[in-house]
């Protein structure tokens, strides 16, 4: 499979990628990778891509995109004569959280989704959670008051919170059960077609994992494990590969599962 990685341009050398993808970018074209970059925060105004990618597979590595900025790459790709490796479709099933929820329902935290103008308070009163978690689609609020509650008054004061800082909701707004966790023990996990890859090549990877590739019908896609404080293993975060970043991990091990993408 012939692949290209398209990557955010600087915004004053669009031949240059974005200085966040810089040391990614070297090390992708040094494997041998073709590649491209465009201006992804103005991508509602390109017309189309300058180059051609006839019977190439584009992956995109950059900064997260909404469901209308993805759908505008993948019509440029398409113009172009490529083919993203991750439809939009599919895209959005990592990407959004009540997409791949419903495929792992066990194995993560208990979740109500709602739209943005619902009586959030009502609706989870007849819960018997003690903490909540909330989050749109995609992202917490890691700033002010935080995403994690035991007041349901709160509610309100934390979307307010998410609008202000982060701009917008995503989606609407997802509420989940508070777990406790041990922080130290979250690690990130890839999968491509099935089969996932871990950090270190000699660390084994749990069950859950091997669970959560079995269900999930993505072609790459990341998985976050974390454990409970009685050891038992759950799944925080699934997200699209193409967005997620490479925490934790070794530059050069991330190149090797990226060019398992090449197989696949």
């Amino acid at each position: 499979m012939n692949i290209t990685f398209i990557f955010p341009g600087d915004y004053f050398k669009p031949d240059m990628p974005d200085e966040m993808f810089k040391e990614q970018a070297k090390a992708i074209i040094n494997a041998g990778f073709n590649h491209h970059y465009i201006n992804i925060n103005e991508i509602s105004s390109i017309a189309k891509l300058p180059i051609d990618l006839s019977s190439q597979f584009i992956v995109y590595r950059g900064w997260m995109l909404n469901k209308g900025d993805y759908e505008k790459l993948a019509i440029l790709v398409k113009n172009a004569g490529g083919n993203m490796f991750v439809s939009s479709s599919k895209y959005l099933l990592a990407h959004h959280l009540p997409n791949w929820y419903s495929y792992i329902e066990d194995l993560t935290p208990k979740t109500k989704v709602f739209e943005c103008n619902d009586n959030l308070q009502n609706n989870l009163l007849e819960l018997s959670w003690k903490k909540f978690f909330i989050k749109d689609y995609v992202k917490s609020l890691k700033t002010s008051v935080g995403s994690i509650i035991d007041n349901l008054n709160l509610i309100p004061v934390v979307i307010e919170e998410m609008k202000k800082y982060r701009g917008n909701i995503e989606g609407g707004i997802c509420i989940r059960e508070f777990e406790e966790y041990l922080s130290e023990t979250e690690t990130r996990f890839f999968a491509i077609n099935g089969t996932p890859f871990g950090p270190d090549q000699t660390k084994i990877i749990p069950s859950i994992v091997y669970e959560c590739c079995g269900r999930i019908p993505h072609p790459f896609f990341s998985v976050d494990v974390i454990k409970t404080k009685n050891a038992k293993d759950r799944i925080v975060e699934i997200g699209d590969g193409q967005v997620s970043d490479y925490v934790g991990w070794d530059l050069n091990r991330f190149v090797y599962v990226l060019q398992q993408l090449c197989n696949s």
